[in-house]
């Protein structure tokens, strides 16, 4: 018996309702599809269906090997996807999204890096801080920063996203450096519009998370905006590492208050399945996770 065959037929048959109506939508006979159920039950030593003449439905049995069944065939055909693909070099168009300031600070360099290595592959970029619907946009690939994505999401981590407090050296001298989170109430803090606005969350491994109310004349809801803000002197900011990391080694920004971190995220890579994934695709993954593995290039030396 083919195995593999006898799983696809029981599956058909269960979401068929039928084996009349499996057996044309695999092309076999109805006398085919029968012995191929029929041998499964043998082989695994249990009935699957109950069978009348007006309907089948599956027994408790048959419900636990339909799941198994489905994985199999799940894992047999992406095996073949990928095998077929291997020998093939990925081409195509995907379309990606992400935040406006990631995309444009690191997402775009990198593309440029993929494409030279695929050329065959072209990219839709969107970068936008709203958070799209994948199916409804058609995205294949949305890069996200999040400390848990929701568990019904398919993602690859692609890297550590760290948050650092920080302000100009023009800022400092004029107005002091904080030397506890406490003391920021004191101080002009820059927010997000639309979070984190009226407090910043801190932890240190010795002591319990911290909540401090901050307030200040600036708001804005793109961390581009805010980056800018800071460097301006007009105040302190709690901004992603993949934007100050670079301003603060070239003495741009000051980090503040280094005995304590903000909660760290992640940056993941967020697409719709994970079977049947295109080797253009699969490749930029790769590619990403590669490129961000360890430590990645905004977060060394600060």
């Amino acid at each position: 018996m083919d195995r593999l065959q006898a799983m696809q037929v029981f599956a058909e048959v269960v979401k068929q309702g039928s084996f009349t109506a499996a057996a044309e939508q695999l092309d076999i006979s109805r006398v085919k599809a029968t012995r191929c159920v029929n041998a499964l039950e043998e082989w695994l030593g249990a009935r699957l269906l109950q069978r009348s003449t007006r309907r089948i439905s599956l027994t408790e049995a048959g419900q636990q090997c339909l799941r198994q069944c489905q994985q199999m065939l799940e894992l047999e055909e992406e095996l073949q996807s990928s095998l077929q693909q291997a020998d093939q070099p990925p081409r195509g168009r995907l379309r990606v999204t992400a935040s406006s300031s990631f995309a444009r600070a690191h997402l775009a360099p990198a593309m440029a890096d993929f494409l030279a290595r695929c050329p065959q592959v072209s990219i839709d970029m969107i970068a936008s801080d709203d958070t799209i619907n994948l199916i409804e946009q058609r995205v294949d690939l949305a890069i996200r920063i999040s400390g848990e994505l929701d568990p019904g999401l398919v993602a690859r981590r692609l890297a550590p996203c760290r948050s650092i407090i920080c302000a100009s050296p023009a800022y400092l001298a004029q107005y002091g450096t904080p030397q506890t989170p406490d003391e920021l109430s004191r101080h002009n803090c820059l927010t997000y519009s639309n979070f984190g606005k009226g407090a910043w969350r801190f932890e240190r491994p010795d002591q319990p998370q911290l909540t401090v109310p901050v307030s200040g004349n600036f708001s804005a809801n793109e961390a581009s905006v805010l980056t800018e803000a800071v460097l301006s002197g007009i105040g302190i900011a709690l901004q992603p590492s993949y934007l100050v990391g670079p301003l603060i080694r070239e003495g741009q920004l000051v980090p503040l208050l280094s005995d304590w971190q903000a909660p760290e995220l992640s940056l993941w890579g967020v697409y719709l399945s994970r079977h049947h994934l295109p080797a253009s695709l699969r490749s930029l993954l790769d590619f990403l996770i590669e490129r961000y593995q360890g430590t990645p290039d905004w977060d060394r030396g600060c």
